[in-house]
């Protein structure tokens, strides 16, 4: 059984010995010479080989060749090309409030964020459901009246009749929004109320 530690040392003493004893050292420090050989000591090595210098030598003259080039090419396309292709891409392209100056695109894209924010808050019950669809018929013809006005600013230039119509047009669609939402709303508390 096992004995308090305490108790053991108390009744029998420690045979400890003070001193090492003599060539104690000598014998220690002769085996771990034969256990651990002492090594010669290397030449060191350079920290980068000739290798790792040419490839550093190749990537930076590539990567500098390739960025004068790059700096220096100028593009191959013939006059008439570029005409067309302008001209091709004008009409697809129809302007806005922002082609026209960035305070106007500030205007712009405020309202388009929140008529877009407001469509992703519209929650429509069963019942109101033809309620929506109404409301995103005249939605889509504002879209469309939008369109019409995009192709008169492109086509007459921007004036200050074009531009007020954008934006009326744009702050109807979020008002319609609004309003949307808020008879969404009265229709859900009166079929919670029956």
């Amino acid at each position: 059984m096992g004995q308090d530690i305490k108790d053991l040392l108390k009744t029998e003493p420690l045979h400890i010995q003070k001193e090492l004893s003599d060539g104690h050292e000598a014998r220690f420090l002769e085996r771990l010479d034969k256990a651990l050989p002492a090594k010669k000591s290397k030449p060191k090595k350079r920290s980068f080989s000739l290798y790792q210098i040419a490839a550093a030598i190749i990537l930076i003259v590539s990567l500098g060749g390739l960025a004068y080039q790059q700096l220096q090419q100028k593009p191959l396309i013939s006059d008439e090309t570029v005409v067309k292709n302008n001209t091709e891409s004008s009409d697809e392209k129809l302007l806005s409030l922002g082609d026209i100056s960035p305070d106007l695109k500030k205007i712009e894209d405020y309202y388009m964020a929140n008529i877009n924010y407001e469509l992703t808050q519209v929650e429509v019950s069963e019942a109101g459901k033809q309620l929506f669809s109404s409301y995103m018929e005249k939605l889509s013809l504002l879209n469309e009246e939008h369109k019409v006005l995009q192709k008169e600013l492109k086509e007459i230039g921007p004036n200050e009749q074009t531009i007020n119509a954008m934006i009326d047009n744009l702050q109807f669609r979020l008002k319609l929004l609004y309003q949307l939402k808020e008879k969404l709303n009265e229709l859900k508390k009166s079929e919670n109320d029956a």
